[in-house]
């Protein structure tokens, strides 16, 4: 499958509904720790949107919630990998991005013959604490090498200035979180990172 390269992971419908009608075409929705009744606007929200412009969603975690509204693609965690039903994700037609972090994590991922594997932190990372040093490019074109065309998508640290590299060493798509919805003008950074990716797309 093909990703595209530019894919930035939110926290809210809202954010969907800002960034997603500019031109984004693959996103993550990821919300934690919030009731499950909330939790099912935001997805179905989300999801509409996603529908009306053409643009693959990707629902953080909550692999239930998923194929109860329909959607069809996840993104788990490692511990939530470890306590998730991918029998019953694959029986429901969802496809399937796993996070890794070290060599140990890739193997617990490829097991599952995820639709794509992510890599981070490249870049240190103030959205979440990590038990994890950076990764650096060399670990990017070294995991590409080994998982060959399954999709590699980095992930930790990556803003529009250190991008053009994770993609020269290999990866297929870049997640970014801080450098847009943390930036003064999320929809200006946005429409640069879709001219920006444009060439890899």
């Amino acid at each position: 499958m093909n990703l595209d390269p530019f894919y930035p992971i939110v926290d809210s419908s809202d954010w969907i509904a800002r960034l997603v009608p500019l031109g984004v075409r693959l996103v993550q929705l990821r919300i934690k720790d919030a009731p499950q009744d909330r939790l099912r606007r935001e997805i179905a929200a989300s999801k509409a949107v996603c529908e009306d412009h053409g643009c693959q969603l990707i629902v953080n975690d909550h692999w239930q919630l998923a194929i109860e509204e329909g959607c069809d693609f996840v993104h788990l965690g490692q511990e939530d990998l470890a306590e998730a039903d991918v029998r019953a994700i694959r029986k429901a037609g969802l496809r399937l991005g796993v996070s890794t972090h070290d060599g140990e994590e890739l193997e617990t991922a490829l097991s599952v013959e995820p639709d794509y594997v992510a890599l981070g932190p490249v870049y240190p990372t103030g959205s979440k604490d990590l038990k994890w040093a950076p990764q650096g490019l060399d670990r990017i074109a070294g995991w590409k090498r080994q998982i060959g065309g399954l999709p590699l998508v980095a992930i930790g640290g990556l803003t529009l200035e250190r991008v053009s590299g994770v993609f020269e060493n290999g990866a297929d798509a870049a997640a970014v979180i801080s450098d847009v919805t943390g930036n003064p003008d999320p929809e200006a950074r946005t429409r640069a990172w879709l001219s920006l990716t444009a060439q890899w797309r």
